[in-house]
């Protein structure tokens, strides 16, 4: 719905008088549940300094927060746009650090501003409109002197439960900055990995590989059938830390990624899968090298979790692209049918997943209810350059 409300046909009319009473009607129940927060987390926050109102916060907050939740959907759609959840992502650590962060975050006092407006004003102007529908209004009447309320509250609600446009570029810039420093760290880390790797691997073998050749050299003169065998041990380990150094490359930029795009080595990567995985879609065209890379090993990632732990019989991968080539959203969707319940707060793979779209101002969500499927989505916003495209399906049927 828009500014400039057109009269409905008939049956549109009765279908959207219904469902905007239905709105109002809800929002008159809330009395009771929107009082009881309110007073849980005033007593509640009284109280905390002698931790018996510890409790009663943390009980306040999801009620509180539910709540305002279902009213962002409820204006959404009478505004006829989305309205997203405005509060800044929890930290780890116990329910204290937590409930230290949901206290700090300005939203949830905003929260408690919508409370009052929605327990005074905005409920009187909900039982109007019960009011009308039950006995008073019907047809032309209803149309024009209802929905007008319902849309004033509505903008009320959209101005206190979310950001206004300068608050959102702020909270943008915070949430970059703090993306920026995590990937500093999250570098810092695999350079450190890679330090690791290199040292205890491919270095381990190069001394033993100098060491063979030395043993070698001094048995050729009296010992030349030994001497060939040391030089065969040596040209063994060689082979092994030439192995080692391919296996560190690939940790840095798969040899495929380069050279084949994000199409051709998500597809490779699934056909190394040992459960069939089809790759559908197709990108028209290339993103830059770093955000080629970070979706990579988060699909990498996301399959490898479904390999481990997901018991699943099949997983496909969906990739798209929304927009112009010159500013639009990278979009790729993990999926399998599991048994679900994955958990991103459970190990530090997916949070590396996180932290590597962060740093991109990307995103990524999941939806994994018991019983499954698991579905993961990948989004980043990026530039593609142009290049060619690639099969529109890939299944995998075996290991490759």
């Amino acid at each position: 719905m828009s500014d400039h409300h057109p009269v409905p046909e008939p049956e549109e009319a009765h279908v959207a008088r219904l469902r905007l009473t239905w709105y109002a009607a809800e929002q008159v129940l809330w009395m009771v549940p929107l009082v009881l927060g309110l007073v849980l987390f005033l007593v509640g926050g009284l109280l905390v300094a002698v931790w018996v109102g510890v409790p009663l916060v943390a009980a306040a907050i999801p009620l509180i927060r539910a709540l305002t939740r279902r009213q962002r959907h409820i204006a959404g759609e009478i505004l006829g746009v989305e309205l997203p959840s405005p509060y800044r992502p929890l930290p780890e650590g116990g329910p204290l650090v937590r409930l230290r962060a949901v206290a700090a975050d300005p939203m949830t006092w905003r929260d408690l501003v919508w409370i009052l407006w929605a327990i005074t004003f905005g409920w009187a102007i909900s039982l109007i409109v019960v009011v009308l529908l039950l006995g008073v209004a019907t047809g032309f009447f209803w149309w024009f002197g209802c929905y007008p309320l319902l849309w004033m509250r509505s903008q009320v609600d959209r101005v206190l439960l979310t950001y206004g446009s300068t608050e959102t570029l702020e909270r943008r810039v915070a949430a970059l900055t703090i993306s920026r420093a995590e990937a500093v760290d999250h570098s810092a880390a695999e350079l450190r990995r890679l330090e690791r790797d290199l040292h205890d691997g491919t270095q381990a073998r190069l001394v033993a590989v100098s060491m063979s050749l030395g043993m070698a050299e001094e048995l050729f003169e009296r010992d030349p059938e030994a001497a060939r065998r040391t030089v065969s041990e040596a040209r063994a380990a060689t082979s092994a830390a030439i192995a080692d150094l391919r296996s560190v490359v690939r940790g840095i930029h798969p040899p495929v990624l380069a050279d084949r795009g994000l199409d051709g080595a998500i597809r490779a990567l699934a056909l190394d899968m040992a459960v069939p995985v089809q790759v559908v879609g197709e990108l028209p065209g290339r993103p830059p090298a770093p955000i080629e890379s970070a979706v990579y090993f988060a699909v990498a990632e996301c399959l490898a979790n479904a390999s481990k732990h997901a018991g699943h019989q099949q997983a496909w991968v969906e990739l798209s692209y929304a927009g112009s080539p010159g500013a639009g959203v990278l979009r790729v969707v993990v999926g399998d049918d599991g048994h679900g319940g994955a958990d991103v707060d459970a190990g530090t793979g997916m949070r590396g997943v996180m932290r590597r779209l962060a740093a991109f101002d990307g995103t990524m969500t999941v939806s994994s209810p018991d019983g499954g499927p698991t579905i993961v989505t990948l989004e980043v916003p990026c530039a593609l350059s142009l290049a060619s495209s690639s099969p529109r399906t890939t299944p995998s049927s075996a290991p490759a």
